[in-house]
């Protein structure tokens, strides 16, 4: 089979458009650099479930199509990359997908978490989320989706900014204020929609709403139409190890239902945290 599909892709390098521009010193590339540009291929492919073809795959690393469909070939030989012939459009693999679950594997709580999420779907009919820190980002560990419909904005695997999202600002209030302003300043502070937060002091003054009500909320601030409420988990040291949310679309998580909801997750994540071997703030 992959013997096929390396075929296969000799046969495309035929008939793909060549960049006319510069073209890298391939022959002299060092090994470092290689891996940095096969990176930077993985990473783009990620951003978009629908795939890119290889002129635009190009395009938005920066890099010539030659030295794209070279790397490529290398990267399908491995399955971190696949080729959708129909589309004409390159994916990431089955080999990238296993590497990658490898971290969710590390948080060894994800499993145990797992039941937690199912209950807290079922209590608000809502998609249940885990997400953890990761280089001051959030990443969407795993999820239970909501038999509603609706659309979620980070799938799973995906980051976003902590100051964008529910999760992220639920973990926030529990840092301080020194450490918050770090943070902006590594990161700043996107609008993502009219309704982002992007002053300083606002946040400061959500932080310390969240930390008198226990849980956070991401208000259509990363994706106009969606709401998503969070808590923190906490590990055996009372420091946040990860937070569940809810989410959902702003026509089923009313103002109306906030309280209640906000209540749900805030207990979930205690029992969560309890079952980790966790222990809550004195101040929760």
């Amino acid at each position: 089979m992959q013997v096929a599909m390396r075929k296969a892709v000799i046969r495309r390098r035929a008939v793909e458009p060549k960049s006319t521009g510069e073209n890298e010193p391939e022959a002299r590339d060092g090994g470092v650099q290689s891996v940095d540009r096969a990176l930077s291929i993985l990473t783009t492919l990620a951003e978009d479930d629908e795939g890119y073809r290889l002129s635009d795959l190009a395009v938005r690393t920066g890099l010539s199509t030659s030295t794209v469909h070279r790397l490529l070939a290398t990267l399908e030989s491995r399955r971190f990359v696949q080729f959708d012939r129909t589309q004409s459009k390159w994916h990431v693999g089955s080999r990238a997908f296993s590497v990658g679950a490898t971290f969710a594997r590390r948080r060894n709580f994800s499993a145990q978490a797992i039941p937690y999420l199912r209950k807290l779907r079922d209590l608000t009919r809502e998609t249940a989320n885990l997400a953890v820190v990761d280089d001051e980002f959030i990443i969407v560990l795993t999820r239970m989706e909501s038999r509603e419909i609706m659309r979620s904005l980070t799938k799973v695997g995906g980051r976003a900014a902590m100051v964008a999202s529910g999760v992220g600002k639920a973990v926030l209030a529990t840092y301080s204020n020194d450490d918050v302003s770090a943070i902006i300043r590594h990161h700043g502070m996107p609008r993502l929609t009219e309704k982002s937060i992007v002053r300083p002091s606002d946040l400061f003054r959500e932080l310390e709403k969240i930390r008198k009500q226990g849980y956070a909320l991401d208000d259509e601030e990363a994706c106009m139409g969606l709401r998503c409420i969070a808590a923190v988990v906490y590990n055996d040291c009372a420091e946040p190890l990860a937070a569940i949310s809810v989410s959902g679309m702003t026509s089923r998580l009313t103002d109306e239902r906030l309280p209640e909801v906000g209540q749900i997750v805030r207990e979930v994540a205690q029992e969560l945290t309890l079952a980790l071997g966790g222990v809550m703030p004195t101040s929760c």
